[in-house]
């Protein structure tokens, strides 16, 4: 089975997965030079609309087969997968940040969550096909709104190889064609993912097209990918501001934003501080480069001069604290922050401190500043808890949790696709239900309107 892209094959480098051969694109062999971004972008939507027909009217059964014969794939694909992604981080050691080597490394315990992720979405509930509403009419029509696939996905991504992974079996599982568009700096390893996901679709005898990637580094082609309305239905951007914004800016098809995540934790005047102390550096320093991780932390200052050394003391030299000039008059670990600090999305061991005058204040701050992700509140006070998460309009909003939970994985769903920002459609993590839409079945006997 070859990993078609629509257009030219360039087979070079081969592996066995599963007992099937794959190829896979050698980058010296495929360049910007060999395809034209407007004819590759075409090819890739014309086989990814046939191919989500044919996913469409697909059973159950079939697609779950064809999700965990990928993760076997994927599995007996790690020595050629490990290869690649070491090319991949090769190409830009020394010339990214620490955080964004991490979340481009793959490792064995990482391909295994991939695996593992796409037998977990397997084990879900289709959401294909669900009625979700039924009613009668007085003229006796029997209606039935009904989950259906969106139909072709465009999934635009940086750096982490497995959002790869994740956004196939999503798409598979939800009866939706994707094309993919990685960024450049993960080329290698997501040739070898979206090998093994073909793999699992071959398998099944489910139309391998259905999952495709952008052969071509081209920004061009990302121009192309967003402005491709008569072959995608929707495109999801994952990534940096930069990105999202792009997408925003330049879509003519209709779009699910993923913002950055300039996260939030209000350390609350009823707060257990050494349960704050624990959650916030989970929330920090976990995994700094991910969009959930904290980049903020509201201190009520009825508890400052107590909570603010015992931050330092867990934080510092682990992660730079910039504060107010209250936050560092009480401890001089901390850094001066400057006004950027407030709106700045780090991923990075760093994160800024502001004080507040009581609940109001800390909503009024966090609302200003928040890039509506996920936000928290540390307290033993549930009713402060109750307005602060009633009153805070982000995606996500936490009640003595780190702010880390913020992953469609974590909420049950399997894996997610993004966490989206905006308020229509979908909010949160994007997982199978949302990567759905309805259409109404109505059932007559033959009526006829007056």
């Amino acid at each position: 089975m070859w990993v078609a892209t629509g257009g030219e094959l360039a087979p070079r480098l081969a592996f066995v997965c599963r007992g099937a051969r794959h190829a896979v694109y050698d980058g010296s062999t495929m360049t910007d030079q060999t395809l034209d971004p407007a004819t590759h972008i075409r090819q890739l939507g014309e086989a990814a609309r046939a191919a989500a027909r044919g996913l469409a009217v697909a059973g159950t059964e079939a697609k779950n087969r064809a999700l965990t014969e990928a993760a076997q794939a994927l599995r007996a694909a790690t020595p050629a997968l490990l290869e690649a992604n070491a090319r991949d981080v090769a190409s830009v050691e020394g010339t990214k940040p620490d955080s964004f080597i991490d979340r481009l490394r793959l490792n064995e315990d990482r391909i295994e969550g991939m695996a593992s992720a796409l037998e977990q979405i397997a084990g879900l509930p289709d959401p294909v096909g669900r009625v979700l509403a039924q009613f009668d009419r007085p003229n006796g029509l029997k209606i039935e709104r009904v989950a259906v696939p969106i139909g072709v996905i465009g999934m635009i991504y940086e750096s982490r190889p497995n959002v790869g992974a994740d956004a196939s079996a999503l798409c598979l599982k939800s009866g939706n064609a994707v094309i993919l568009r990685g960024g450049s700096e993960s080329r290698h390893s997501t040739r070898e993912i979206v090998a093994c996901m073909r793999a699992g679709l071959a398998a099944a005898g489910l139309p391998e097209d259905a999952v495709q990637a952008v052969q071509t580094a081209s920004r061009e082609a990302v121009a192309e990918l967003l402005k491709a309305d008569q072959y995608v239905d929707l495109v999801i951007p994952r990534g940096g501001r930069g990105l999202t914004e792009l997408v925003r800016d330049q879509a003519s098809v209709p779009t699910l934003l993923h913002l950055d995540g300039n996260c939030h934790t209000y350390v609350h005047e009823q707060a257990d501080l050494a349960k704050a102390v624990e959650v916030i550096r989970n929330a920090k320093l976990r995994r700094t480069g991910i969009c959930g991780a904290l980049e903020s932390i509201v201190v009520d200052r009825a508890v400052a001069r107590e909570f603010i050394p015992m931050l330092a003391d867990a934080m510092v030299p682990d992660c730079e604290l910039r504060g107010d000039a209250e936050a560092v008059a009480i401890d001089a670990r901390l850094k001066p922050a400057t006004e950027a600090d407030w709106d700045t999305e780090y991923l990075d061991p760093i994160a800024s401190v502001k004080l507040v005058d009581g609940l109001d204040e800390a909503i009024a701050w966090v609302d200003a500043h928040s890039s509506h992700h996920t936000e928290a509140i540390i307290t033993e006070d549930d009713a402060a808890a109750r307005r602060f998460m009633t009153a805070i309009d982000s995606a996500i909003v936490m009640h003595n949790a780190s702010t880390q939970f913020a992953d469609g994985g974590e909420f049950g769903m399997g894996a997610e696709i993004g966490i989206a920002t905006g308020k229509m459609h979908a909010r949160g993590p994007v997982g199978l239900e949302q990567l759905t839409s309805f259409k109404y079945l109505v059932h007559g006997t033959g009526q006829t309107r007056p």
